[in-house]
């Protein structure tokens, strides 16, 4: 009678441990639409405003390389014109706690609450009043990512380099998680509306050639987690308290039989 009891108690114990609560798996990789959040998230940045702190980029070309020289004035102090007749560098501006910039000729600039595209079209046409169709290269020397899911601190990032790679992007994020899945990193890029997606494999060395490994401005990376956070997924988080219950129960059981006995 007291071994069956006991038997009793022993298999309350195995059904409360195995109890497990519904599949979760599908809750594991929080973002199942992760394709379309990671494309949403890349056009948002594409239509975002210049912020306070944000370097802009830019330089005045034309035909005539001379008329536009007083806008390009900061790049030509240290450059002979006779010898640079298209440069390719650009004037960094950096966006004060006002959202203005210094530029030349045109003096103070304010650039609260426009986008890249409303801001250079602003310049083509103050430029345009002294240079006949002037060319404009705008762009951010401090350009933002989005780093989303098993990286130790997911969110946007600025990253205070002209071609930074993904590796550098991981990194400011602390990292992958122990979770994330290293061979099959998605990233969404956003270049003059289109949106393409590739993945990247971080454990191939020749990844460092694709053309994801340089980053631009809006990119969103995206860790999914691996099997092992899929299996830990699936198990009840009650369980440990379950195994508790049933310890307690068999305990009280072992006492009472043994007062039984007696």
């Amino acid at each position: 009678m007291n071994k069956n009891i006991l038997l009793s108690f022993f298999c309350v114990l195995l059904l409360l441990s195995s109890c497990k609560t519904k599949d979760k798996a599908s809750e594991l990789n929080y973002m199942q639409n992760i394709e379309e959040i990671a494309t949403e998230a890349s056009l948002n940045y594409h239509t975002s405003t210049i912020q306070k702190g944000d370097q802009l980029l830019i330089f005045v070309s034309a035909k005539n390389m001379e008329v536009v020289r007083p806008f390009n004035q900061n790049y030509y102090n240290s450059q002979s014109v006779t010898t640079v007749s298209s440069p390719n560098t650009e004037k960094n501006y950096l966006v004060d706690a006002s959202g203005n910039i210094d530029f030349p000729v045109l003096g103070e600039l304010n650039t609260t609450g426009k986008t890249l595209e409303d801001f250079k079209s602003e310049l083509v046409e103050k430029i345009s009043s002294y240079v006949k169709n002037p060319i404009i290269s705008l762009k951010l020397a401090n350009f933002k990512v989005t780093i989303l899911g098993e990286v130790n601190r997911p969110g946007q990032y600025t990253i205070p380099d002209i071609q930074p790679s993904i590796l550098n992007a991981i990194g400011l994020a602390g990292d992958l998680t122990i979770y994330g899945k290293r061979n099959n990193v998605m990233l969404v890029r956003n270049e003059n509306g289109k949106i393409t997606k590739q993945r990247v494999d971080l454990m191939d060395p020749d990844f460092i050639n694709s053309s994801a490994f340089l980053l631009k401005q809006g990119d969103v990376i995206y860790v999914s987690s691996n099997n092992t956070k899929d299996k830990i997924s699936r198990q009840d988080p009650n369980t440990g308290i379950y195994i508790a219950i049933a310890g307690t129960i068999i305990g009280l059981a072992g006492i009472f039989i043994t007062i039984f006995k007696k």
